[in-house]
């Protein structure tokens, strides 16, 4: 006869346990129909937090598995304990129905003999055997006929309180024996129906019972039922705990390796790093070098390359704000030299002609001392000025335009003439910049066209779209630029005079401080030569190119 458990056993339709991760068996991947591989799926996140959430996990997932496996192993166990119980069982039923029923036409069971039969076919050392009649009486035990004793340890003795009574006396009774009793009492109910009942359940010193109760039926008759009790499920449980306990200690192993592998990785890079950007601080360096930690490909790599890359940056603008400081020096030297000979040459000459021709030097000297003061106080601020405003649409056109229109209204007799050009374009020419600056560009570029232009010349000044990019162009009637200087006139400080120009009238400044400013905009300032067919030099052509704003 089959018999009821209270247990879940796995069904053959049943699902398969998924993997200790938590998520199903991996696939094989499949192909698309031209055969090209799916992408493969990838954890998200940094290379650094995927690999901390993987150690972490490892030790996670060893602890799982083995509770799973235990678990599996405990439920199996239990299962076969079951099964056991039920075939003796079984066959010592049938045994008593056969030896120990009397009575016809309404059988009863012997119980004098049926306690014999019992006596006989229990094994009181693995397991203990209750015979019960049709009412539930109690009438054999394989404890009773094997004379066990039961122990147990009584506690420890407690001090008695001032009023010298036991206070183990004053304790309500353990109720542990009666709920076991009521349980029993319920599972023998139910096989007197004459259903097998089959399961776990506490014993009366609240330990685990694999208990099996069968009905002894004689044809549709019930005549009591035997109940098979196995005591050892706590014994197989605490095993089953030691065997928990190598991988407790695997997975306290590897959460150790693992941190210690994140200190090496992580912990101690970082105060590599701060280390050496203490060094920096405190010997005054110019750069980290870390080239170990730098050919890393993660996220203290990039931090690595990015340190180094800023204290490199830093370096080269310290080398910048010194050969500045040593060019400013020197162009400021030449025009107080100047002042100190006219000085003290002053007073030594007498002659109104001279001494007039020294004023004038003095003059010109001051003016250029002034010029010189303006144009170094605009370098030095323009790299504040260009890191403190964020970028806005700027009508380049527009802003020429009013540019233009300024010159035009301050000009004086024997000027040279700025003219404008309009690019007569559909819609506005937009890029991305600060007002400020870009209209810096264009004064710089037509006060020095008009600087070299001739007496009631003319600068041209246009404004177009080419492939994506917005073109200032400022051309001037001058001599032009030595095909040399085409790049040199770019840097700070640097002049090409030609013949006759009045000396001291540029500071070298302005057209390095327009192509600086030009590249913090992403574009490009350039000069060439205007020639004609013949190959003679007509003036010189400055243009600034800027990308269209998206």
């Amino acid at each position: 006869m089959a018999s009821v458990t209270a247990t879940a056993k796995p069904e053959p339709g049943d699902a398969a346990p998924e993997d200790l991760t938590g998520a199903a068996s991996p696939k094989p991947r499949r192909r698309s129909g031209r055969g090209r591989a799916l992408p493969r799926l990838r954890m998200p996140g940094t290379r650094l937090g995927r690999l901390i959430i993987a150690l972490n996990l490892i030790g996670l997932l060893v602890l799982i598995g083995g509770a799973l496996v235990l678990n599996e192993l405990r439920r199996g166990l239990v299962d076969a304990r079951i099964d056991s119980l039920t075939t003796q069982g079984e066959l010592m039923v049938q045994i008593i129905d056969r030896a120990a029923t009397v009575g016809e036409p309404e059988p009863r069971m012997d119980s004098g003999y049926a306690s014999e039969i019992l006596q006989m076919l229990a094994n009181p050392k693995s397991q203990r055997a209750r015979l019960f009649d049709a009412e539930g009486r109690e009438v054999a035990d394989s404890d009773w006929v094997a004379d066990r004793v039961d122990t147990t340890i009584l506690p420890p003795a407690k001090a008695r309180d001032d009023s010298g009574l036991d206070l183990r006396l004053t304790r309500p009774p353990p109720r542990r024996a009666a709920e076991a009793a009521r349980a029993l009492k319920a599972e023998v109910a139910e096989a007197l129906t004459g259903r097998h009942w089959s399961g776990m359940r506490e014993g009366e010193h609240g330990e685990r019972v694999v208990s099996v109760s069968i009905p002894i039926q004689h044809v549709q008759a019930v005549l009591g039922v035997l109940v098979l009790e196995a005591r050892d499920v706590d014994a197989i449980i605490a095993r089953e705990r030691v065997a928990l306990i190598p991988f407790i200690l695997t997975a306290i192993a590897t959460s150790l390796a693992s941190s210690l592998l994140l200190s090496r990785l992580i912990a101690q890079p970082v105060l590599r790093l701060a280390r050496a950007a203490d060094r920096v601080r405190l010997s005054r360096a110019r750069a980290i070098s870390l080239p170990d930690l730098a050919r890393r490909q993660d996220e203290l790599g990039d931090l690595t390359r990015s340190l180094e890359a800023m204290t490199h940056a830093l370096s080269e603008q310290m080398d910048a704000v010194e050969s500045f400081a040593a060019d400013v020096a020197h162009e400021i030297r030449n025009p107080l030299t100047s002042l100190r000979s006219a000085v003290e040459t002053l007073d030594l000459v007498s002659d109104p002609v001279a001494r007039e021709r020294l004023l004038k030097v003095l003059q010109n000297d001051v003016q250029r001392l002034d010029r010189l003061v303006t144009d170094i106080s605009n370098a030095s601020r323009l790299d504040a000025e260009l890191s403190r405003d964020a970028p806005r649409p700027v009508d380049m056109e527009r802003l020429v335009r009013d540019i233009v229109g300024i010159y035009q209204a301050a000009a004086k007799p024997g000027d040279a003439q700025v003219q404008f050009t309009p690019s007569n374009a559909m819609s506005p020419l937009r890029v991305a910049g600060r007002e400020g600056p870009l209209g810096q560009i264009v004064r710089n570029l037509i006060d020095n066209a008009r600087s070299f232009s001739p007496p009631d010349g003319t600068v041209g000044v246009t404004v177009t779209q080419a492939r994506g990019r917005v073109l200032v162009a400022v051309a001037d009637e001058g001599p032009g630029i030595p095909p040399e200087n085409l790049e040199t006139i770019f840097q700070r400080f640097y002049t090409s005079r030609p013949k006759g120009a009045a000396f001291g009238g540029n500071s070298g400044l302005g057209l390095s401080i327009a192509r600086q400013i030009a590249d913090a905009h992403g574009g490009s300032l350039q000069a060439k030569n205007i020639v004609d067919p013949q190959g003679t030099v007509k003036g010189a052509l400055f243009l600034l190119s800027l990308p269209v704003m998206g």
